[in-house]
């Protein structure tokens, strides 16, 4: 059966593209597709405590089936590169959700989403600094498997708008080179009162740094590194 793969971060310098064309034999698992990748890419050994795997844009262990057709991805940890797309958005009222290469202008979305009845407005900007582990930080580039990152931030903001008693959300991450002191995230709540505006801005910002699939690479004066799993 013919299977689409798509690399990122790490695997895809190993493997040396971002997506591959393979043949497996029915019933092949996603562990069975690790072990023939291995064959062919040692260093992918390395990574097999720790890679993640989608199919077809959902999660997935290592004991899942392979069926023919299916986009399998395969990454590390995200971090949370270069993007070929442009901007992804799903917008609705109280809601947005995007994938931008544009610079975020986090204050003027969060006026923009304020109703009459909103008492409290909470904004939480990432930003790229200009160090890590002690050495300069020249610059970002954040790399992501846009599709399913963007369904990732749609999932999260859906559950806020459920677990707590706000008005609006907006998940939006930044993708491509981004110079030291830009925005390359922003969560943004409105709500009638603050504690469910602080609480859900919490929650949304570590659940999208666990499961959203997004990575960067800093870029150093001697070198570059892809962080992972931070």
């Amino acid at each position: 059966m013919q299977v689409k793969l798509l690399f990122f971060a790490t695997l895809k310098d190993i493997v040396g593209s971002r997506q591959l064309q393979v043949d497996l034999p029915a019933g092949a698992t996603v562990a069975d597709l690790l072990t023939h990748l291995e064959a062919r890419y040692p260093r992918l050994k390395d990574y097999r405590p720790v890679v993640l795997t989608a199919i077809n844009e959902d999660y997935v262990d290592h004991r899942a089936h392979i069926h023919n057709g299916d986009e399998v991805a395969i990454f590390p940890p995200v971090s949370g590169g270069e993007v070929q797309s442009e901007a992804s958005l799903i917008r609705r009222p109280g809601e947005i959700y995007q994938i931008t290469r544009d610079r975020i202008d986090a204050q003027k979305i969060a006026r923009q989403m304020l109703r009459g009845e909103d008492g409290a407005i909470c904004v939480f900007e990432g930003v790229a600094r200009n160090n890590s582990k002690g050495k300069r930080t020249l610059h970002l580039v954040y790399d992501a498997y846009e599709t399913m990152a963007l369904k990732k931030l749609e999932e999260i903001g859906v559950f806020v708008r459920q677990a707590w008693e706000i008005d609006g959300v907006a998940l939006i991450h930044r993708l491509g080179h981004l110079d030291i002191g830009e925005t390359s995230v922003a969560v943004i709540i409105t709500s009638a009162h603050r504690r469910p505006a602080f609480d859900a801005c919490h929650y949304a910002i570590d659940k999208l740094k666990k499961v959203v699939p997004i990575w960067k690479k800093e870029f150093f004066e001697d070198g570059e590194v892809w962080v992972e799993g931070q």
